[in-house]
Parts: structure tokens; C-alpha cells; sequence
């Protein structure tokens, strides 16, 4: 799928499986025009589907005002203005929380807000980056030197999180500005992808992937491979100059997946912007 916007194009899809273990797909996902969003429930808390897709619809309503950045700073403050709601009507919703990554595109780049453990990669000349930081105990150790990266991947406490968009608990987001080129290629994960397959793995199936369908496909068996411990979900989006490829589909069509496109979930809100849906388990991309 192509979406023009002022300068670049984004070829985008999203996907998501259960995985093996869990009984409930708790990962919520938006790919769009001008947004690309994840939301991973929290696990060991109640709703955390719920809690994914009332961030993600949110976040994917109609953006207030044309500067992207501060439109994200008002849609993060929805996010966590209706999981105060939701949980004010129902005492069973207490507690429920949920991370967010979300990249909001003004045709040159992205204005990025993160808060939780999912996280968002640049593949650029073959080199992977990630450019959000994981808001857990465990990268809180690692930035005061107490323990290295290579000890944090193993840590028994690797999923605690001290930030996350969370009823009761801190929600600030990072709030930055992602420059965008010709031949980018943009992953946001859940930590069912970024948790269980190697940072290695993860830029090999993004560099080795024609196509953002193909690169959200590999992913989702590399961690099904992996385990499948937990529910898997990411969307990948490339940055693409020059007029839209008449091999592609025309249309501006945004994706839903996982908790967020069940039909009658508590979270989610229809809308404008909610488009169609991509059922769960099967990864989504344009056809």
C-alpha cells in the first residue's frame, strides 16, 4: 500500500499472530497515511487488549491541528485520558496498562511519542538502529552501568516496566523528531518480535525483504520460531521518493490488526480512521 504524502511516499503493512502460548492477542497496531503505531497489553494485568486498543484508537482518531508533533503530544494525552475512563466504569479495568510507539508522518519524517517496552528500528544502508528507548528496570540498570546490554537480554526482570501507559502510573512519553530518506526502511514491534529474535535476525528478514509485506511475514515466523512466547505484532514501513509504482494498489487505506480490530472489543471506538481490518492470526498488508 502507497500513501503520498509531501515529499516521500510510505509502502507500509502490519501484522500479527497470537503466538504459541497466550490465549488472548493483547498487541493492538495502526498502519496508515500519516501514522504507524503498536500497543502491547501488559501481560500479568487485567485487559490488557482492552488496554492496546483504546491507546491505538486514540492515537489513530483525527489528528488535532496540522503540526504532527504536537497532534501526537494531544493524541498520547487521549490515549491516557480514556484508559482513565474506561477504568472510572468498570472496577474490573483497573490497573490495565499498555505501551505505546507511535510515528506520526509529515511527508519528510516523524514526530515520534514511546512510552513501554515496544520499540521502533531504522534500517538505513544496511544498518539497523533503534531509535526508542525501553522503559524497563532492566534499561535502567543498563544506563547506570550496573549491569551491560549482553547481561540485560537474559535478565530475569527484562519485561518490568517503570513507564507505560497505565491508569495510576507514570505515562509521560518520549517525545522526538525521526528524519526520514529515500530507502528507509521503518520497523515498530511489540516485545513478542524485539524480545526473542536477535537484534542480528531482525535486519537480516528487514534487508533481505522486498517489500514491507514480505519483511512483516519474516518476522512474525522468526519469533514463532523463537517460542511464540508471547503475541507477536509488528509494522514495517518504507520511505519511498518519486511518483507512486502503477504496479501497486492505489489508495490511501489504513490497516488494523490484533485487538483492536476484533469486533466488539471494550477499547476500540469506530471511526473514520479505523478502516478495514486484518483478521488475527494472518499478517496485513495492501492487496
Amino acid at each position: 500500500m502507497l500513501a503520498y504524502m509531501e515529499h516521500l511516499w510510505l509502502r507500509y503493512a502490519a501484522g500479527t499472530d497470537i503466538g504459541r502460548r497466550r490465549r488472548v492477542n493483547e498487541d493492538s497496531a495502526f498502519a496508515g497515511p500519516a501514522l504507524l503505531a503498536v500497543a502491547d497489553g501488559m501481560g500479568g494485568h487485567p485487559h490488557g487488549d482492552v488496554a492496546s486498543a483504546a491507546a491505538i484508537t486514540a492515537v489513530a482518531g483525527p489528528p488535532a491541528g496540522r503540526d504532527p508533533a504536537a497532534a501526537l503530544a494531544a493524541a498520547v494525552a487521549r490515549a491516557s485520558a480514556r484508559l482513565e475512563e474506561l477504568a472510572a466504569g468498570d472496577p474490573e479495568l483497573h490497573g490495565m496498562g499498555t505501551t505505546l510507539t507511535a510515528m506520526a508522518w509529515d511527508g519528510a519524517g516523524f514526530a515520534v511519542a514511546h512510552i513501554g517496552d515496544s520499540r521502533a528500528y531504522l534500517l538505513r544502508g544496511g544498518d539497523l538502529f533503534q531509535i526508542t528507548r525501553d522503559h524497563t528496570i532492566v534499561q535502567t540498570l543498563v544506563d547506570g552501568g550496573r549491569i551491560t546490554p549482553g547481561e540485560a537480554a537474559d535478565h530475569p526482570r527484562a519485561s518490568m516496566l517503570v513507564r507505560a501507559l497505565q491508569t495510576g502510573g507514570d505515562q509521560r512519553p518520549d517525545l522526538f523528531r525521526q528524519d526520514a530518506a529515500p530507502g528507509d526502511r521503518y520497523l515498530l514491534c511489540s516485545d513478542g518480535v524485539s524480545g526473542f529474535v536477535p537484534a542480528g535476525a531482525i535486519r537480516d528478514a528487514l534487508a533481505g525483504a522486498a517489500r514491507p509485506d514480505d519483511a512483516v511475514a519474516r518476522l512474525i515466523a522468526l519469533a514463532d520460531a523463537a517460542g511464540g512466547l508471547d503475541n507477536i505484532t509488528c509494522v514495517v514501513a518504507d520511505a519511498v521518493a518519486g511518483p507512486p509504482d502503477p504496479a501497486d494498489p492505489p489508495g490511501r487505506v489504513p490497516l488494523l490488526v490484533g485487538a483492536v480490530a476484533r469486533p466488539g472489543g471494550r477499547g476500540a471506538a469506530p471511526g473514520p480512521a479505523a478502516g478495514p481490518t486484518v483478521p488475527d492470526p494472518s499478517p496485513g498488508s495492501a492487496r
